[in-house]
């Protein structure tokens, strides 16, 4: 999935040590603003110390966030997570390391034109409706 907008906020990053692997991780989160009549607002999630590096995200950036939505559960409740793994500044994609640029998975359509409008059967009928 995809969003385009305006950096709105920019959070604290967050780090720790895996209590399973021991290995060290970081992860920060942002707010996009996506405009419109009632422009909507979105928090993401870039997990991985190089992936924030790389994608640089400042405030005040316009940008098109790829991301994916998972849901975890924790004691009884759930929560989802969006989590964004490509960040494109105009037309020039950022893409993360390892991972290919998402496909579409359908060509675009044509708009197909509505068929022209059949004349009456009837020449007393005044009802218009096709069916």
């Amino acid at each position: 999935m995809e969003l385009t907008g305006k950096i709105i906020a920019v959070m604290p990053a967050n780090s720790g040590v895996s209590a399973r692997t021991g290995n060290s991780w970081m992860s920060q989160e942002y707010v996009i603003e996506v405009p419109g009549q009632y422009p909507h607002k979105c928090l993401f999630r870039i997990f991985g110390e190089d992936r924030i590096k790389q994608f640089n995200i400042q405030m005040g950036e316009d940008l098109t966030v790829s991301f994916d939505i998972d849901a975890h559960e924790y004691n009884g409740r759930w929560f989802n997570e969006i989590r964004a793994y490509n960040v494109s500044r105009g037309t020039a994609p950022v893409a993360a390391p390892g991972v290919a640029p998402e496909a579409a998975p359908f060509p675009p359509q044509q708009a197909a034109p509505f068929p022209p409008a059949q004349e009456s059967a009837g020449e007393g009928s005044t009802d218009d409706l096709p069916f």
